[in-house]
């Protein structure tokens, strides 16, 4: 078989299709694997450069790859799709991310540690928890509507209905309707008690690290930000500027320009849409906060607030936070409290 240089891998469940080219692009091998002879397959074979997607198996793959003593490179599934050929199929794919990984204005995905991962896991069960915890607020919330129970939003309002279930008074809320919502008030407590547990793992894995603690000091930005960025951005320097990272986040307009007239929209909503909403939430804080002790947290913020909603300040706000994120990252530095945002 001649030498392969260059592979790309479509990975999958428990089928993984290759293709493999030589130096000269000419097409060596197109095979599948089953996942079992995936480690096997490799370990046979020279150093080579390997394609992979960047999907949520991608990583522990790269990192087996890599420890095989081959050069792993993950692309977006995005980047990738433009070099499929007609018919979509998994040795269409493989061909395409070999393509793909060859091309000198390619971008790449850095890969994660497990330390990484297992922080972004903690922050995604999280929010699944916190779902769950909304719904069965909404559910309280609604089933009281019907015997004309209103109360105030916010925690304060659902203690105030679940009090009024507990209660054992049979005017407001009848027997047999206590007896269907108390198990939904024990489940709500449950749900809330492991959210409080997930943020103290997070909180303890935040103060563990130096990068997240120094991300804290931004204003706007706590333990749970901090921490999803430092999990979530691998390596700041692949991003050429601050504005760069704040568009992979997609917190910049969204582009429709021709002719050399600029037409600009919305923010794009690319990237990582958990990290643009801890962005944006945090900018609203800061904002909130600043008009409470009546005073502006920027001189741009405090024009840009005269002429253009609250809304559109805020997330501009946060597309200059990404950009004091990605200043940070890069220079090692802390940020002063002396200068403004």
């Amino acid at each position: 078989m001649e030498k392969i240089t260059t592979i790309g891998v479509d990975n999958a469940k428990h089928l993984f299709q290759v293709h493999g080219i030589n130096a000269a692009g000419a097409t060596v091998t197109r095979r599948k694997l089953r996942r079992d002879d995936v480690v096997g397959f490799f370990e046979a074979l020279p150093p080579c450069l390997i394609g992979i997607e960047a999907c949520a198996t991608g990583h522990p793959w790269a990192r087996v790859l890599i420890a095989l003593g081959h050069e792993v490179r993950l692309m977006p599934a995005s980047y990738v799709k433009p070099y499929v050929k007609r018919q979509k199929n998994d040795a269409t794919d493989a061909e395409a991310i070999c393509e793909a990984v060859t091309r000198p204005t390619m971008r790449f995905v850095p890969v994660k540690s497990e330390e990484q991962q297992s922080v972004l896991m903690l922050h995604g069960v999280r929010e699944l928890l916190i779902r769950q915890r909304t719904m069965l607020v909404n559910a309280l919330r609604g089933h009281l509507a019907g015997f004309g129970i209103v109360t105030r939003q916010g925690i304060a309002g659902v203690g105030m209905l679940i009090a009024l279930i507990e209660d054992g008074d049979p005017d407001p809320v009848p027997p047999l309707a206590r007896s269907a919502l108390l198990p939904l008030i024990q489940q709500l407590r449950e749900v809330h008690e492991k959210v409080r547990e997930m943020d103290r793992q997070i909180h303890a894995w935040h103060r563990s690290n130096e990068l997240s603690r120094r991300l804290e000091t931004i204003p706007g930005i706590g333990p749970i930000t901090a921490s999803a960025l430092t999990a979530t951005v691998t390596d700041a320097s692949l991003f050429k500027s601050g504005r760069q990272l704040a568009a992979w986040i997609g917190l910049v307009p969204r582009q429709n320009s021709s002719g050399g007239k600029d037409r600009l929209g919305r923010i794009s909503k690319q990237g990582d849409p958990y990290l643009r909403r801890l962005l944006v939430v945090g900018a609203h804080a800061v904002l909130r906060f600043s008009r409470k002790a009546e005073v502006a947290p920027t001189r741009w913020a405090a024009e840009l607030l005269v002429k253009k909603p609250y809304n559109v300040v805020a997330v501009r706000l946060a597309n200059k936070m990404a950009r004091i994120v990605w200043a940070l990252m890069t220079t090692g530095r802390r940020f002063e409290s002396t200068v403004a945002l």
